[in-house]
């Protein structure tokens, strides 16, 4: 159990490997906590390499808290499109704009005052407070969890919030006077040496002569995760409509999942041609041609999207008109420039395969 390992041994090898391992990373360059808190927040749920271009051009487009503040939403949920888990940016902008009203663009210099900021938790609070202010504290995700749970050979659940507690406890008691540099060592021999999926590269691994899951061959078992409840499963038609010039879009509402983002029009269920010809028609738009795209799954923390989509070719989207007596309440349709909705409008990863169909690439 964590508790019974003496975890201060740790810390000279963990700080000495980081220095000659660590890897040269855009946001570590400086000690700014914006810098830091963008990079983290991106962290997330991405692998490093995927997040550097996104990191690099929101730096370029934002480089301020400030400027975060008075970003507009289109354009800032674009600055994200990819990422995913669009609500993160949203509640970055908050706590930018909290950060201008109550502290004059600075953020806070603690870890109490950061976590107090919206959208920040504990993990994020204390990567901040410690690389960019040297405060004390751990930063404690998924990966130092799955690190310390095979160094102490601990088994308990670490998705459980008491199990997380446990192992913040035991961390803080030995946070070196350089926090910063520890954590970040903390994060990258869970990135690159304690790896989650596979064999961990033992031999590379600064921790190999005090854990217990290497003395003896438990490293498979650990970490201990309960099983996540299975999925619900959606199945949907996605419209591809565009007259050469123009594209249909669809802005989600203001509340609920991908809440306010641009989407490709989509259908509950699987349509026949027939019956996806027939919804365009009554649309107020004429149909040249169909064809029928490959499918296509998108999956969510909790639902699974299965896809098929239609490419239709119309005479002019001009026309286009919304049959409230086709939809399950207001759409908000949109007709766009195919360009200007490849450079100013986020469309939702879960359409990636069929954006592709009409050259709507990402990272313009």
């Amino acid at each position: 159990m964590i508790e019974n390992t003496d975890l201060s041994v740790l810390v000279e090898p963990t700080l000495t490997w980081y220095e000659a391992n660590k890897r040269d990373l855009p946001w570590r360059k400086d000690k700014d906590p914006y810098h830091i808190w963008v990079s983290e927040v991106m962290l997330q749920q991405t692998r490093v390499e995927a997040v550097i271009p996104y990191y690099e051009r929101f730096m370029t487009a934002l480089p301020t808290i400030e400027a975060l503040a008075k970003c507009q939403e289109d354009p800032l949920l674009k600055l994200w499109e990819g990422l995913g888990y669009y609500n993160r940016v949203r509640n970055m902008q908050k706590a930018a704009q909290t950060i201008c009203a109550e502290y004059g663009g600075q953020m806070p210099q603690t870890y109490d005052g950061i976590v107090a900021l919206s959208g920040i938790g504990p993990y994020t609070a204390g990567a901040i407070a410690s690389i960019a202010f040297d405060e004390r504290v751990p930063a404690v995700d998924g990966n130092v969890l799955r690190i310390l749970s095979r160094v102490s050979q601990d088994d308990s659940d670490i998705l459980k919030d008491a199990t997380k507690k446990r192992m913040t406890a035991q961390l803080s008691q030995i946070m070196p006077k350089e926090a910063g540099a520890f954590n970040q060592a903390l994060m990258e021999i869970g990135a690159l040496v304690c790896i989650p999926n596979g064999q961990p590269k033992c031999d590379l691994c600064p921790w190999q002569p005090f854990c217990l899951a290497y003395k003896n061959d438990t490293y498979d078992r650990l970490p201990v995760k309960t099983k996540a409840k299975p999925r619900r499963i959606e199945e949907k038609t996605v419209l591809l409509i565009q007259d050469g010039q123009k594209i249909v879009l669809r802005k989600r509402p203001s509340k609920g999942l991908l809440a306010g983002l641009y989407e490709l029009p989509n259908i509950e269920g699987y349509l026949t041609e027939e019956e996806a010809l027939a919804f365009v028609r009554g649309q107020n738009l004429a149909p040249l041609q169909i064809k029928k795209l490959p499918e296509a799954k998108h999956i969510f923390s909790h639902i699974e999207w299965l896809m098929q989509g239609f490419l239709i070719q119309v005479a002019d989207v001009d026309s286009f008109q919304q049959d409230e007596d086709l939809s399950k309440g207001p759409q908000d349709y949109l007709l766009v420039d195919i360009d200007k909705t490849r450079k100013e409008y986020a469309i939702p990863s879960a359409f990636d395969k069929y954006a592709e169909f009409i050259a709507l690439h990402r990272m313009d």
